[in-house]
């Protein structure tokens, strides 16, 4: 499922840290878990380049 999609449905403490650890090489399993529960998938411990951009770039702090 796209980023943009499971985005909306994440927990705002895995939020919270993906914005502060910007294209994390590994990523705590506590916020794999919330990404998993919210619909999107993990590969390698840590998300893709594309979801790193969009939560860089589009992800609003406003939540």
């Amino acid at each position: 499922m796209e980023i943009h999609l499971w985005w909306l449905e994440l927990d705002l403490p895995a939020k919270e840290w993906l914005r502060e650890n910007l294209e994390a090489e590994t990523v705590p399993e506590h916020v794999l878990a919330a990404v998993k529960a919210a619909g999107g998938e993990v590969a390698a411990g840590s998300l893709t380049p594309a979801e790193w951009k969009f939560i860089e770039t589009q992800s609003e702090f406003v939540d």
